[in-house]
């Protein structure tokens, strides 16, 4: 059954984690994507080890866990497009592409003649999308954007970890790279944008996406939290800023979470543990009361959730019908019967290791499901199968390009 994006081919010339996130969920969809890497180094996130990707007989390869997340599906073609024979690979390639993707700093492919600007007038109906730290134009253009710095600089740091007043409290990152594989996801939508206005009007177009665009709009509540009250939120560790209680506890053996999403829960929740008193309280009766005296009121359901153990809590909030959950690990996630059921752990036939384990698509359709997967490429494992079906070039011609170090 072909993708939903079986007849799309995606020159990426992207590197790291926002442009190559983008590329993957579209391989996912069933284009075709041409992962073009610098010659002998690739990618950088392959050398962003350990952990490695192990061989049949328990070596370590040079195939990255890092890589492995963001590259699966794609074709890797080595390419020293520094080299004048390189861009005119590079831009033979792209006549016969759908969509680039790059995410070099602002001007960076310009002295290559692979911007926009040298390839639109080429190729009518190129979509081009460029994925920076902070645009193509304002004060910051110039600066490099790393996922930690946006996170910090475009106010997700602010409202994440504990606050100041307690011990330990202080900003904290999100545990992965939030910001670029929010930017992958916008710079997706856009380029889907693109080709529905392509397929009317035959008229390609130029994507500018920033990832601290994409933080400031994924700030979502807290920043109309912001907009509308003046007053600029703080961190308030697991706790929501609009609803009350909906955040961890402290059971008698480890943590769990509860997440109350309204007052018919809220009020199922204290009978659950015995509390019904509470959703009597007139200070507790609504969301809004709750949100004003939380002071009051999760303290005194910290107390009691401390007198019993997780399981027995989940147990019975669960059988209340009450939104709650455990805190799992990496491991436990992909042991729960639920992620299991859904097949997000995924296996494909490695050149290397025989076998890769890789994360599932989450996506589901069904008329065009997204494709299993192919396993993330080896540097230019693909060089000489595109370039001779693609661009036509014979064996000769590879050899000689090879030799001048012009492809891997």
């Amino acid at each position: 059954m072909s993708g939903a994006l079986s007849h799309v081919r995606v020159l990426d010339l992207s590197r790291v984690l926002a442009g190559p996130t983008a590329g993957q969920v579209m391989a996912d969809l069933g284009a075709d994507v041409i992962k073009v890497e610098r010659p002998g180094r690739g990618d950088d996130t392959r050398a962003w080890g350990p952990p490695w990707l192990r061989d049949s007989e328990g070596r370590d390869t040079a195939e990255s866990a890092y890589y492995l997340s963001a590259n699966r599906g794609k074709r890797s073609v080595a390419i020293d497009f520094s080299q004048p024979e390189g861009q005119q690979l590079v831009r033979g390639l792209a006549a016969r592409s759908d969509i680039v993707l790059e995410n070099f700093r602002v001007g960076g492919l310009a002295r290559h003649g692979l911007d926009y600007g040298s390839l639109a007038p080429e190729i009518p109906g190129l979509i081009y999308c460029s994925i920076t730290g902070f645009g193509q134009d304002g004060p910051y253009a110039e600066r490099p954007g790393y996922d930690f710095l946006i996170q910090a600089l475009g106010g997700l740091m602010s409202v994440t970890g504990e606050p100041d007043e307690v011990r330990g409290g202080g900003p904290e990152k999100v545990g992965v790279a939030l910001a670029d594989i929010m930017s992958g996801l916008y710079a997706v939508i856009a380029v889907l944008a693109a080709l529905a206005h392509r397929e009317r009007t035959g008229e390609g177009q130029y994507i500018d996406l920033a990832l601290l665009d994409v933080q400031v709009a994924s700030l979502a509540n807290q920043a109309m939290n912001y907009l509308v009250s003046g007053e600029a939120p703080h961190r308030l560790g697991n706790a929501h800023p609009n609803i009350v209680p909906y955040q961890a506890f402290a059971a008698a053996d480890g943590h769990f979470i509860v997440a109350v999403g309204n007052d018919a829960q809220f009020r199922r929740l204290c009978d659950a543990i015995g509390m019904s008193q509470l959703a009597d309280d007139a200070r507790f009766a609504t969301n809004g009361g709750r949100v004003e005296h939380r002071d009051a009121l999760v303290p005194t359901l910290a107390a009691t959730f401390l007198t019993r153990g997780s399981d027995e809590w989940l147990e019975r909030l669960e059988a209340a019908g009450v939104p709650c959950g455990p805190i799992n690990t990496i491991d436990r996630v992909f042991a729960d019967p639920q992620v299991r059921h859904r097949g997000l752990r995924i296996e494909a036939a490695h050149p290397l290791a025989g076998a890769v384990p890789l994360v599932a698509s989450p996506i589901r359709m069904s008329a065009t499901p997204p494709r299993a997967g192919t396993a993330p490429p080896t540097l230019g494992q693909h060089t000489d199968e595109v370039l001779e079906r693609l661009l036509g070039l014979e064996a000769d011609a590879r050899s000689g390009l090879r030799s001048r170090g012009v492809i891997g």
